[in-house]
């Protein structure tokens, strides 16, 4: 398999996203005043759907996120209420993509938690969680839903664990254990039976999440990889990385066969991390900066040369994250295929950004907007679990998308004083997450480590006197043989 350089020139060819452009929205459709966490961490510290905004907050004595309607645009009060049960700062967070109240989050404090917003937003702070999730014995960094499944939760942690939680138990139900380093990205192919991952060990790999076998690895040594995310049903895999010159590269491979890239593309020079987003319906990609304002975007082929340059929406602000709406809450009248939603961390300002395609009729565009993935889950937890895949339930976006009849996201009712998962107890050996824990900690061992000088001295006594009994016996037996 030959590596492809791609040249920047871009080859003019018939395609009707080859004008789409970038629309910010209007002040007053922008959200301001939110204070934006400063943390370093690569991640997108946002999440959006068709009813709700979370942003991850700066704060102090805890991690906390804020919960907007999406329909409340606009300045946001400074003392507006926020999610704020978490004991370290807030790493991940992800909606539900099947329950639209439903919100998941990881942190520092090695915690997983799950969320649930009351209709219309919070009214006051929220700090007591559905779901507490203990599993991993370090930070959690990554979370992600299962594209099918209504109750499949992955997690990855500085442990170097993937933890697959099971929501209908509220538990961990497998650990994968096959990285040794630090879990950057995870992604799911559609129907969530393999599972793409990219490591701090310069390797990208392939698992069939069920058994936790990796199926398909590669040793990323001239292009380092950082996120990866697949390409829809096409069998592919992209990521983004740093190539051997420091420059930052694009490269696309073939999911049955990771042993070199099928095309490697230079992108420029800087620094930040690159964000893939792919849009299987119109085989659309994009590719955000991190600390740069640039948007730009491809098209996917199945045949050479794969990669098809379309433009690049450019923007002065530079981006911290991006949250990305789903395809049930664009506006269709306007010919919007893609929505961001835009970090500015140093305006405090969430900016919405549409991709659109110009079209002069203001009918429905049936050929920009096939069927796509739903709010209806294709199966349950445990059908997942046993073994049964299913692409995810379809629907059309023409007359105007009405969210179907669901059974409400329970917590189920726990006792349970351990975590066994593969024959290892999780919580055996869990770190504390406050310094109060922690001082609870110490002193209840230095009550341990009193206890048992205690029972080794009396132990010691007790050692000295059967000697002394053994030694007056063993005098005593000369005297009765010698009488």
């Amino acid at each position: 398999m030959t590596v492809t350089k791609m040249s920047w020139r871009p080859t003019y060819r018939s395609s009707k996203f080859r004008n789409v452009y970038g629309k910010v929205a209007n002040r007053e459709h922008c959200f301001d005043g939110i204070p934006i966490t400063k943390n370093v961490h690569d991640n997108h510290f946002c999440a959006v759907n068709a009813k709700y905004l979370a942003i991850v907050t700066e704060s102090s004595g805890g991690g906390s996120f804020i919960v907007i309607p999406v329909s409340q645009a606009g300045r946001i009060e400074p003392h507006h209420p926020k999610v704020c049960g978490h004991h370290g700062n807030v790493l991940d967070i992800k909606w539900n993509p099947f329950f639209e109240n439903i919100i998941a989050s990881c942190s520092e404090d090695s915690s997983v938690r799950i969320w649930e917003i009351p209709d219309g937003g919070l009214r006051r702070n929220m700090t007591e969680a559905m779901m507490e999730l203990y599993g991993h014995s370090r930070r959690v960094g990554l979370i992600e839903w299962h594209p099918t499944s209504s109750g499949i939760l992955f997690s990855a942690g500085y442990d170097y664990k993937i933890l697959i939680w099971n929501l209908e138990q509220g538990e961990p139900v497998k650990m994968i254990d096959c990285h040794s380093d630090v879990i950057l990205c995870m992604s799911f192919n559609t129907d969530g039976s393999l599972l793409a991952t990219s490591c701090k060990d310069k390797k990208l790999r392939i698992i069939e999440p069920r058994s936790g076998r990796v199926l398909q690895h590669a040793n990323c040594k001239n292009h380092r990889v950082n996120r990866v995310v697949f390409l829809g049903n096409m069998k592919r895999l992209l990521t983004t990385g740093v190539s051997r010159w420091n420059t930052r590269q694009i490269a696309l491979w073939d999911q049955e066969d990771l042993s070199m890239s099928m095309v490697e593309e230079e992108i420029d020079g800087l620094s930040g991390l690159l964000f893939p987003f792919y849009d299987a319906d119109t085989h659309m990609l994009y590719l955000a900066g991190k600390g740069d304002g640039n948007i730009r975007y491809y098209e996917i082929t199945t045949e050479k040369p794969y990669l098809q340059y379309l433009m690049e929406f450019r923007s002065p602000a530079p981006q911290k994250g991006l949250g990305v709406m789903p395809k049930h809450g664009l506006d269709v009248a306007a010919c919007e295929v893609f929505r961001f939603y835009k970090l500015v961390t140093l305006k405090g300002l969430i900016e919405p950004i549409s991709m659109i395609v110009p079209r002069r009729s203001e009918t429905y565009q049936e050929d920009i907007y096939p069927m796509t993935a739903g709010t209806e889950p294709a199966l349950s937890a445990s059908e997942w679990l046993s073994g049964i895949n299913r692409d995810p339930v379809l629907i059309s976006l023409k007359e105007g998308y009405q969210k179907p009849n669901q059974i409400v996201f329970k917590a189920p009712v726990k006792d349970k004083k351990g975590v066994v998962v593969n024959g290892i107890d999780l919580l055996e050996n869990m770190p504390p997450r406050t310094e109060n824990e922690l001082l609870r900690m110490f002193f209840r061992q230095q009550e341990e480590l009193r206890k048992m000088k205690e029972e080794l001295t009396t132990k010691d006594v007790k050692i000295r006197q059967l000697e002394l009994e053994l030694n007056n016996l063993k005098n005593v037996s000369p005297v009765v043989n010698n009488v």
